[in-house]
């Protein structure tokens, strides 16, 4: 299945996986390998059943509630993302002369959660301004506007956009 705006930082293409659809909801990690396609797409991994560590099905229940705490956060409860934050760190480190930096989580399957939900405070930090849901008020999508004027209003103008001109065009019209 083709997930609608894809291609955002981390933290908003996780919140991105669970969309409307004509009416319906549809949630991207519950669509076969949906959970190892998104992780694949962001350069995570969850290793496969039988090896060491999580599984993709392991990581599924901590990235959906993780999406939920996002969009919690998004919506000014930020209480959610802190319990997901908590669940590991960065811890700074000197190697061969260069500072970086290691990610300790408490449980490998929250890997995922955890810098995703890092990542929704990463863009705060840099411009809270920029991070916005799309105005057509049935669209559940967010995205960071990284426009020159800062003003982008809709996840997409070929949906979205498009649709709220339409509708405003045949306003116009039917008065």
């Amino acid at each position: 299945m083709a997930r609608p705006l894809t291609g955002e930082p981390l933290a908003l293409d996780l919140v991105n996986t669970w969309w409307i659809d004509e009416g319906s909801p549809v949630d991207f990690f519950y669509e076969p390998d949906g959970v190892s396609r998104w992780l694949g797409e962001h350069g995570l991994s969850a290793p496969a059943a039988g090896a060491p560590g999580p599984g993709a099905a392991a990581v599924r229940e901590p990235l959906t509630t993780a999406r939920a705490a996002l969009r919690a956060a998004l919506d000014g409860d930020e209480q959610p993302l802190d319990e997901i934050l908590a669940h590991g760190a960065r811890r700074p480190l000197l190697r061969a002369g260069r500072a970086t930096s290691e990610i300790v989580v408490d449980d490998p399957a929250w890997l995922p959660a955890w810098v995703a939900a890092a990542d929704l405070v990463r863009l705060y930090e840099e411009h809270p301004e920029r991070v916005r849901g799309c105005a057509n008020p049935e669209c559940v999508l967010w995205f960071y506007d990284i426009s020159k004027n800062g003003r982008r209003r809709w996840c997409s103008m070929e949906g979205c956009g498009n649709r709220a001109k339409a509708a405003r065009f045949q306003e116009r019209h039917r008065r």
